[in-house]
Formats: structure tokens, sequence, C-alpha cells
């Protein structure tokens, strides 16, 4: 599958990223709280039309509200898979498509995106077809959301040691970070208390692997 590179994902932003910035893990129960008061800017309704709307000038609180937030909502599901899922898929297998079939994908993608705004593989790939398409407004809004999901994982940390882990809501977008900060996986991972641990195939910055919390997804079973 052919990508859409963005910018703010170079590893040289990431480093530069974790150099300037205080990390911070996200409070769960206090986020819960927060978006709960329709009094409050962070209202989850409100950051959902924000999200919605492609509004860049979302701050990085407001994202970090939306983004983990969103494990508060009935429709999170980390496990899910989207029945249109398998449908998009013989899409992404083919090398090239036809216009119709590009805007078919599109239109997959939105589907399951409706389902899941977290997922990152379709978002890209909705990119893709979108810059194919020549629908540069939509793709400037698509990017704008992706880059605000992947701004906030990197907001949590970097993912160098369990302390300092990347906090995410659905266990795909580990992978996708991996992709968007240029590493490849590795070929192992583990479940390590209440991290995932993804190894990573050699690279200039010697980092052996990356651990994310996946709290939220492992706490859905309990329901």
């Amino acid at each position: 599958m052919k990508r859409i590179i963005l910018l703010v994902l170079l590893f040289n932003c990431f480093t530069i990223f974790s150099q300037e910035f205080k990390f911070e893990a996200p409070d769960y129960k206090k986020i819960e709280n927060t978006i709960k008061d329709k009094k409050s800017t962070l209202y989850y309704p409100k950051l959902q039309l924000k999200f919605e709307a492609a509004d860049s000038t979302m701050t990085l609180e407001e994202k970090r509200h939306y983004y983990y937030g969103y494990t508060f909502q009935k429709e999170y599901a980390p496990y899910s898979k989207s029945k249109h899922s398998e449908k998009l898929e013989d899409f992404q297998k083919k090398e090239n498509l036809t216009q119709k079939e590009y805007e078919k994908a599109t239109e997959l993608c939105n589907l399951i995106l409706s389902e899941n705004p977290f997922d990152i593989r379709t978002r890209n790939y909705k990119s893709y077809c979108l810059d194919k398409l020549e629908r540069k407004k939509e793709l400037e809004n698509n990017i704008i959301k992706t880059n605000i999901i992947f701004e906030t994982i990197l907001s949590s940390g970097d993912g160098v040691t369990k302390e300092t882990a990347f906090y995410v809501i659905n266990t795909s977008n580990e992978y996708a970070l991996l992709n968007a900060l240029g590493f490849e996986y590795g070929g192992n991972q583990s479940l390590i208390e209440h991290y995932d641990f993804l190894t990573l195939k050699e690279n200039q910055y010697k980092i052996k692997g990356f651990y994310f919390d996946v709290s939220p997804c492992l706490n859905s079973f309990k329901f």
C-alpha cells in the first residue's frame, strides 16, 4: 500500500519533540470527569465537532481529551473489526485502481472511520485515495485529523521505557506509529503487565523496541 508521508512524523521531528516537550501520561479518571462536564470547553461533543471539522486550531489539551476520552464512549471497541474492512482490503491489494474504484475505496474508508475515527491505517489509505482523486481539500482535512492522532500519542511518551511508554487506545495504532516514525517492526510482540512491547528491526538509533500502554484495551474485556 502506498503511503502519504506526513512531515510532522519524520523521526527528526520526533527527536526534537522529545527533547523539548515534557511528556505527560493521560490521567484517564480526570479526563473521564472533564469530558462529561457540559460547561467545559473539553466537553466531549464539542471536541468531536472540532475534530470532524478538521479544526487545526485544536490545542494539545483538546486533542488529548478527544483521543483518550474516546475510551469512555459507548462506541469504543478496541478489538472489533468493521464489516467493511474485507472489501477495503481487496482494493488495498491492487497496485492501480480506476477512478471509480478509488471513489468506492474512499466511501469504504468513510464507513470504517465513522465506526472508529482513530483507525490510522484506514486514514492513511483514505489520504492515498484522495490524493489520486485530486480532492485536495478533503485530503488536507484528513491529514489534519491523522496528525491530531499522532501528535496526541507522541505527547504521552517516547516509548523507550515503561515509564515513558506511548499511550494508545487501539493496538493497531502501535504499528501505524512505528511506520510513521520510519521504523520496521522486528516481529516480536509481548504483553508485559499492561504494556505491549514491540521489537524493532536494527536501526541507526539502536532502539530495541517500544513500549505501549494499552490499559484501556485490556480494561475493555472487563465489561
